[in-house]
């Protein structure tokens, strides 16, 4: 019996204007494994583009929504209804701003925490039982409101360290994938950036 696929699914908002904002860190992550593993993202189902490939030897599908942040769950959950997947085959990255700039965490399952596009894979999933890559973003220091915050670029000091916490988020995916859920809690869950 072949080996179930793994979904990798970055969360972010499409379009040119969103490219490069706090909000779009999942699709960063997507996009470097895909470079980095040579997984072309050129399919579409209805709401999502999507590559197949393996990562270190396991078959995975990366994708990312086409649709915006908070419709992001009919979008993934018809990618997994394709391949036949469930929830407990899903993991999820995505910004966090309970978490502090260069700090990732792994989550097993649990609440949306107020992010909407975590809201809305819970309602397509019929729960949270999914596992997440939470990169945090940090809160607005400045009396932004959040809304602004997560939709505008990284500052310059954030920017400078940024490629090092895509590297960050790609190795806790791959982690996973080799050693599974809790070792990549255990060896991430105190990094920092170097």
């Amino acid at each position: 019996m072949p080996e179930r696929r793994q979904l990798i699914v970055g969360l972010g908002n499409p379009g040119k204007s969103y490219q490069d904002t706090r909000h779009n860190v999942g699709f960063m992550v997507v996009d470097r494994l895909a470079h980095r593993h040579r997984i072309s993202l050129n399919s579409r189902k209805p709401g999502s583009i999507f590559g197949l490939g393996k990562m270190h030897g396991r078959p995975v599908i990366l994708a990312k929504p086409l649709t915006y942040m908070n419709l992001s769950g009919p979008a993934v959950r018809n990618v997994a209804n394709f391949f036949k997947l469930d929830a407990s085959d899903l993991l999820v990255i995505h910004d966090d701003i309970d978490i502090v700039f260069g700090k990732i965490k792994i989550k097993q399952k649990g609440g949306d925490a107020g992010h909407n596009g975590v809201m809305s894979l819970i309602q397509a999933f019929g729960g949270g039982t999914f596992a997440r890559v939470r990169v945090g973003i940090g809160r607005p220091d400045t009396g932004e409101e959040v809304r602004g915050y997560v939709l505008n670029r990284f500052d310059a000091q954030q920017e400078a360290s940024l490629d090092k916490v895509i590297t960050m988020a790609q190795e806790a995916v791959e982690t996973i994938l080799l050693k599974g859920l809790r070792e990549g809690m255990n060896r991430f869950s105190k990094k920092t950036l170097d």
